[in-house]
């Protein structure tokens, strides 16, 4: 293949994808900050509680969603558990976090960030449809990476002279924080 031909490969795929990169890209940052901050969902409004808990072996599944029904809350219970004191319940569109020794607590309504949630939800799926799209997008990538490698003629800023340094230091940076992290 000539070098006209990687040229055009790379930048026709790199035209052809251009939306999925800066949406992967887009929701990959703010799914790295998920902890601190919750991109894809904002609060519509806080209330305080003051709610009668169970002894904390009885509070279960069964009891989490009889809590929200009584709280008014008609939305589907994703989880519960109980950390440092606090029980912590999330339905699909409110929070709760309650005091185990006094009962006190609050509820927190939201509703889904539009579009964002939307990014996010890209990088969550399961669909067999998806998930053979996001490797066609893999390859693609990779593509788009080994074609840019070559189509810089000879001289200082050519991969034979230059690129090879950086492109180590691409791959040597993330196998470094997989050392220090695990």
């Amino acid at each position: 293949m000539k070098k006209k031909n990687f040229r055009n490969l790379h930048r026709d795929l790199g035209y052809f994808y251009i939306g999925l990169i800066i949406s992967f890209a887009f929701s990959g940052l703010m799914m790295n900050h998920r902890d601190s901050w919750h991109p894809e969902k904002y609060t519509t409004e806080t209330k305080m509680i003051q709610v009668q808990l169970p002894k904390e072996n009885q509070i279960n599944e069964k009891f989490a969603e009889a809590l929200g029904v009584k709280l008014g809350i008609d939305d589907k219970l994703r989880k519960h558990s109980i950390k440092k004191g606090s029980l912590k319940i999330s339905f699909e569109n409110h929070d709760l976090e309650i005091d185990l020794k006094t009962g006190k607590g609050e509820m927190v309504t939201f509703i889904k960030t539009p579009i964002i949630s939307q990014a996010m939800k890209l990088h969550k799926s399961t669909s067999n449809f998806w998930i053979y799209y996001s490797d066609i997008f893999a390859l693609s990538l990779i593509a788009i990476a080994l074609t840019g490698t070559i189509m810089i003629k000879g001289g200082k800023f050519s991969f034979k002279e230059r690129g090879w340094k950086l492109a180590l230091a691409g791959v040597l940076f993330p196998l470094l924080f997989l050392f220090l992290l695990s």
